[in-house]
């Protein structure tokens, strides 16, 4: 998304009901912040064409799956591989998000595993993958702050 296509204050009151009930129809949004039926899908609609609605998968705690341990993996690639790699990484379950990075790691490789073990396995298979040369595993001890949207928005809308 460019800067000039940022969220707008009335955007960002769209998004925050959307947030606040994440099934309601375009006309409970539309009453929600007061704005026509028309008028919410249509910027519904263009939200989304710009990338600024990503998907609506909603949130499953790994642990709920079986996988109560989350990792971070730093990944160090061979140059002009970043692709192959990410490619390679996308094909483990494990693997909930890959981010490239700047600085002396290439890579961010966010990982859920079963136990200790199951760990070590994955390691394994990110170290397996012909374009990775070194990784560091730092395991999550507990979530301080968890993903959140609302206080951007909150402040776009002055709330």
């Amino acid at each position: 998304m460019r800067n000039g296509d940022r969220v707008d204050p009335v955007d960002a009151r769209l998004l925050l009901a959307l947030a606040e009930q994440p099934r309601a129809t375009t006309v409970a949004l539309a009453e929600e912040i007061g704005l026509s039926r028309n008028t919410v899908q249509s910027r519904l609609t263009r939200l989304e064409e710009r990338g600024a609605l990503d998907t609506f998968e909603r949130r499953v705690d790994p642990a709920a799956l079986g996988y109560p341990l989350t990792a971070f993996v730093t990944t160090q690639v061979t140059q002009r591989r970043l692709d192959e790699a990410g490619a390679a990484l996308a094909e483990i379950p494990e693997v909930l998000q890959v981010l490239g990075l700047s600085g002396q790691s290439d890579l961010l490789v966010h990982v859920v595993a079963t136990d200790a073990d199951d760990l070590y396995r994955i390691a394994g298979q990110i170290l397996a993958i012909p374009w990775v040369e070194r990784t560091n595993t730092a395991l999550v001890m507990r979530e301080l702050v968890g993903y959140r949207i609302r206080p951007l928005l909150d402040r776009l809308t002055g709330g």
